[in-house]
Parts: C-alpha cells; structure tokens; sequence
C-alpha cells in the first residue's frame, strides 16, 4: 500500500480514539467536577490534549489581522482576493482607512515550500501600518483537481510575472525564502524584456540563490542523493476523498517529518514542556504553544513537478548561479536587471540557507547601480528570525521599510508623479552615488522646525541665532528618509550635529530612536565627519 494511503487510513484508524480523548478531557475539565483540581484530573485532562493535538490534521489557519495602527489611528483591515489562478490567490490586507501620504503598495510573495502564507503573519504585521500588503496564498495541491493541468517552476515564475502586470509595476515585492529564486527569475525576464511593469524594489529574505555558499544539511542532503532519488523515494500520489486525487505531489506529512526530524529533541521537549504547562495551570505558556504549534503543523503538499524542477535546479545542478537557469526556453540573466532596487537580507545563525546564500544575488545582479542596492546580516538570528519575532520587527522591518520608501520616492520622481526621494537607501554601498532622477545638488532637505522642537537626549542644543543649516543626512550610508526624519526631530539637521555627538549622547540617542548599536555600528559620526568638512 502507498505510503500516503497508509497515512490516511492511520489517520481515520485513529479518528475514534481523538474523539474519546476530547470527551475524557472535557469530562476532566468541567469545574462541576471535584476531581478536575486534583493532580490526578489536571494530569488526565493534560495526557488526552496532547494526544489529540499529536495525532490531529491541522487545516489551514486564519492570518487573523484584523486591525493596525495607520498614523496613529487602530485601524480595521479587511482581506479580500483581488486575483486568482488555480495554485495561488493574491490577498490583500485593505485598511479601512484612507491616508493623506502616499503608503507603497508591497507583495510579499510566500514560500511555497509546505507552509501556508500564514507563517508570514508577522512579517505582513510589521508591514500594514506603513504599506499597503499584498501575499501570496499558495494553494494545497491535494486541493487542486488533475483536471487543472500541472504546475512547476515555469509556471510559478509567470505566476509573479502576471501579478507583476495586475499590480502595474507600482510595488515592492518582497521574496520570502525559497521564492528568492523564481522571483529573481521572474524580474530577470521582465527587465530583459523591457517590461514596464517591473517592481520598483526587490527584497530578497533567506533565499537560496547559491546553496553552494556555506552549505547547509539541506543543501548536502538535496545534493547528495541527487534527482532520482527524490523522485523515487518522496513522490506519491493523492488518495481519494481529496479533491486532486491522482495528483502526484510531495506530501505535507513527509515534508512536516523533515522539519521535525531536524530539531527533534527540541519538540519533543516543546510537548514535555506542554503537559507540564497544563498540569500546573500556567494558561499563558500552554497558549503560545498551541499557537506556535497550530501553525508549525498545519502543512500542504506540493505537487510533484514544482519540488522537483525546484530541487534539481536551485539545490542540486545550481542552474542560476552557474548561468544555466531556463525560464521555458529562454537563460535567465539577472544582469539584465537594471531599474529595480535589490535589498538582501539574511540571519546570522540561518542553518536553512546559509550565510551567503541570499548575497549571492548581488554578485549575479552586475548592472544594477550602487545607489540602488542593499545588504544586511541580522545578528542573533536563525531562519525564522529573518522574517518574524523581535528582532524582525525592531531592526529588519525598519530597514525594509526605508529601503522601500527610498526607491518608491525614486520611481515616483521619474513618472513625474511625486517628489524626487534622492538619498540611496539605508544600507547602499555607495553614498555619493546619485540617480538620475535625484533632487538638485543644491536643494536642502526641510528641517522638522530644529529650533522650536525639544531635542532628544543626546541631541546639540542651540541658540536661535546659530539655527544649523540642514544637511541632506540621507548621504551617510545606513541613513534613509525615514530614519533622516527622525533624527531631525530629535533635533539633528547638519553633519556637524552629528559628527560632535560623545559616547554617551550616541547612547541617549540610540536608546530613545530604538537604533541600537547601529550609530557606532554603521560609523555615522565618522561619516558625518568627514561630510562635514567638504
């Protein structure tokens, strides 16, 4: 019997056993029940919850973003489909709230790598206050009839490329992991084709462009067992009752034993961790569980195709580094990218794709300018960490949204549809260089009234009749609008401001403007020092 077969028939085998382990813990809960405070009703009731969460089928959970704060009023947001093929529906996060500013339009293009869209949650959060968002939402191939044809790599790529035309050209698109490669693809074709719908900005996030790069157990796993392997060992098809039955696909159950044969002493510790959470009433560490775990196994099948021209290209023959990469029958050649901005960002500790890895897309991406590029390393952070939790929302969000806000002022400027944003974006490698469609040399940006706002802890106080003159803070690498914004209404305008902060001002600061470390880190008083004596 075909192992997916075997799989349901355990799953239905235990269907009777799951509902008298839920009756038994409700029986065990009741507050009518004496026994329900003892150790003994509490361990009970514990031992049939973590049954029946271990041997469930998790559905597809809710991105349950219901509201966000758009200049500083909650807002409520509302999903709606605004696009749809049979693998893949664009959701957009539409806040009910209309705004005077112009508010970049950002697609976030989920992995398609077993997950669904809802593990990026948090990065979709981070976004909604500043953008409008769109994601990705790939659909469960086991879901998908036979009858609606194949899908593979090729088709994902059209896929990004038709959305690129629905939304015009005027976003931002954001790749999330295994999306790195087809979206590269994706602009790669585009610009090659002088397509004027291409994004004003890619980011790409812990994605596999050279897996040669600090490879990692995946990548040796993908690479030593080679393509027939895989397609021997991991391909089956669907069973019946499911809608796509006799589609051949990789299978959400083998996908979700990898990821937890990975770090397995971790979840079973999780779980031990869980009972005991139960046992002692600690409702708020039991809650965060379910959540993580509602998510974490809540899987979908791929179908067989996809995986497979994914593994053989990206992992196992390195098509895109190497210059081999086809998209139907033609190279894809990412130096043809020449308008689109590229931010790179990767974790430190990423054992997913390694440090490197994602880099790799500036070394492959030769004629887009300095001015218009971008890296970044987040210490501290894994795989997940690049696009969700803390250190997400406090320090990679935040350079994300001032690259993006950087290179749509730019696009804008060239379509003669709003001011010119000149200044590169915050991590641009090279400081000087200056768009064609920038400001004029001499032009000032506008101070934030330096003279009448209180200034922040570490900020220089003046007198009213040595008002500075206000530089354009924008030239120092690590800088972008937003952050130059800031600074002046913390009361910094000029360089000179900036270059005479001490140690223990650059620390009042960091710690009011939440920039942390990044003062000393990105040298912006050297910088400032030496911008302020030319």
């Amino acid at each position: 019997m075909p192992y997916y077969h075997l799989y349901e028939l355990n799953h239905a085998a235990l269907a009777p056993m799951r509902a008298m382990a839920d009756m038994t813990k409700l029986y065990f809960k009741n507050p009518f029940n004496p026994i329900s405070a003892t150790p003994f009703g509490r361990s009970m009731a514990a031992a049939c919850e973590l049954f029946e969460r271990t041997t469930r089928r998790y559905g597809k959970p809710e991105f349950g973003l219901d509201e966000t704060v758009v200049d500083g009023v909650r807002t409520p947001v509302r999903e709606s489909i605004v696009w749809e093929r049979p693998f893949c529906r664009l959701i957009r996060f539409e806040r009910m709230r209309a705004t005077s500013k112009r508010q970049p339009s950002v697609l976030v293009v989920a992995p398609m790598s077993g997950h669904y869209a809802t593990l990026l949650r948090g990065t979709v959060e981070a976004l909604l206050p500043d953008h409008d968002v769109y994601i990705t939402d790939w659909i469960d191939a086991r879901m998908v009839p036979i009858s609606e044809g194949l899908f593979d790599l090729d088709d994902y790529v059209d896929y990004i490329i038709s959305m690129m035309h629905f939304m015009k050209g005027d976003v931002h698109i954001m790749a999330v992991c295994q999306p790195s490669v087809p979206v590269l693809a994706a602009v790669a074709t585009m610009e090659a084709d002088g397509n004027p719908y291409v994004p004003h900005s890619m980011t790409l996030m812990g994605g596999p462009i050279d897996t040669r790069v600090s490879p990692t157990a995946v990548n040796q796993l993908a690479e030593s067992k080679g393509i027939d392997w895989f397609r021997r060992n991991v391909i089956m098809k669907v069973p019946p009752p499911h809608p796509g039955f006799l589609r051949d696909v990789y299978p959400g159950f083998l996908q979700l034993s990898g990821f937890m044969g990975m770090n397995l002493d971790r979840h079973l510790s999780a779980h031990h961790d869980f009972y005991n959470h139960l046992i002692e009433g600690d409702g708020d560490s039991a809650e965060k569980h379910r959540e993580f775990y509602d998510e974490y196994l809540a899987v979908m099948d791929l179908t067989a195709e996809f995986y497979l021209q994914t593994v053989d290209t990206v992992f196992i023959r390195h098509a895109l580094p190497k210059g081999e990469m086809m998209h139907r029958d033609r190279p894809v050649d990412p130096s043809e990218i020449r308008r689109v901005a590229l931010f790179t960002v990767e974790g430190e500790k990423d054992d997913i794709s390694g440090v490197g890895q994602t880099k790799a897309a500036q070394t492959l991406c030769t004629n887009i300018p300095d001015a218009l590029r971008a890296h970044y390393v987040q210490s501290g952070v894994g795989h997940y960490g690049v696009f969700n939790g803390s250190r997400y929302r406090s320090e990679i969000a935040p350079r994300i949204a001032d690259f993006i806000a950087t290179h749509d002022g730019k696009r804008m400027a060239e379509k003669g549809t709003a001011k010119a944003s000149s200044a590169p974006g915050e991590a641009s490698k090279s400081a000087s260089s200056k768009p064609a469609a920038a400001k004029p040399a001499a032009t000032k940006p506008r101070a934030s009234k330096p003279a009448t706002s209180k200034p922040a802890a570490g900020a220089k106080t003046t007198p009213a009749a040595s008002i500075p003159i206000a530089d354009d803070l924008t030239r120092i690498s690590g800088i972008g609008p937003k952050i130059a914004a800031l600074l002046n209404d913390a009361g910094i305008v000029s360089f000179t401001q900036l270059a005479e902060l001490s140690d223990d001002e650059i620390g009042s600061l960091e710690d009011r403007l939440k920039f942390k470390g990044r003062v000393t880190r990105e040298n912006w008083v050297e910088q400032a020092r030496s911008l302020a004596t030319h």
